[in-house]
């Protein structure tokens, strides 16, 4: 049995009752740290609340090397987690797919995920989201610029624009840091993008949402970890007033 377990935004008790219960009656706990992570705790913290020893899996482990995980959900009872909610990546649902191509009996418990937390800081209104992207860290001879073709598109067909920041180990992109970078693509693609909505820490006790032009954001102190970022089209009259309201517009 392989249990697919989302824990929410930030912290160990994000975790629903049903999940919680599920993670402390397996037989192994495998958690992946690479799409997402809880700020608002740490490995120890969760180890102490779960009771049990958790595995750690990096990209690799899920994507390439997952058999040493589902040869034991052929036998035993297996708990995979990850902040947020499990099937919003699609790395997770590949791996849900491998499962049941080996006979693996599959079960989902769903957490709050940043997709529909944004709409609720914010006041963005989620059927007005078009396609994601991802905005990375530059590296030596790479600097992928699909992100900005995404957020042309969706604003084509006034579409708001959610974008997830890079983690790398301990680094962790910041909204000014993406907003820097989208300015570079967009000036390059001659694209204007007149407003950004950048949100920080959803899930915990104090988010810091705010909304503004590029220069405006670039210089918020938005705090720790972690980061997400908005590309919205044409604001409608309660998304603006919501905006304005919540978020300094």
């Amino acid at each position: 049995m392989l249990t697919f377990i989302g824990l929410g935004l930030y912290d160990k008790t994000d975790v629903s009752e049903k999940g919680l219960l599920s993670i402390r009656n397996a037989d192994h706990i495998f958690l992946e740290n690479y799409t997402s992570r809880l700020m608002g705790t740490s490995y120890a913290e969760l180890t102490g609340f779960y009771g049990k020893t958790i595995h750690l899996l990096g990209r690799k482990d899920v994507e390439q090397y997952p058999d040493e995980l589902l040869n034991k959900a052929e036998r035993e009872n297996v708990v995979f987690l990850c902040a947020g909610d499990p099937m919003v990546s699609t790395t997770h649902s590949d791996l849900r797919m491998r499962a049941a191509s080996r006979g693996i009996k599959t079960m989902i418990i769903h957490g709050a995920s940043i997709s529909s937390a944004v709409c609720g800081l914010s006041g963005l209104q989620n059927y007005r989201f078009g396609k994601s992207c991802s905005i990375p860290f530059p590296q030596k001879n790479w600097s992928p610029t699909s992100s900005i073709d995404v957020i042309a598109q969706n604003l084509s067909l006034q579409l708001h624009t959610l974008a997830y920041l890079d983690i790398q180990d301990t680094r962790y992109m910041t909204v000014p840091e993406a907003i820097i970078l989208l300015e570079k693509m967009a000036e390059e693609k001659k694209i204007h993008l007149p407003l950004y909505v950048g949100i920080a820490r959803a899930g915990s006790d104090d988010p810091r949402i705010r909304a503004g032009s590029a220069d405006v954001l670039k210089s918020v102190n938005f705090g720790p970890p972690l980061h997400i970022l908005v590309i919205p089209a044409d604001l409608h009259d309660m998304e603006r007033a919501y905006l304005e309201m919540f978020a300094g517009l």
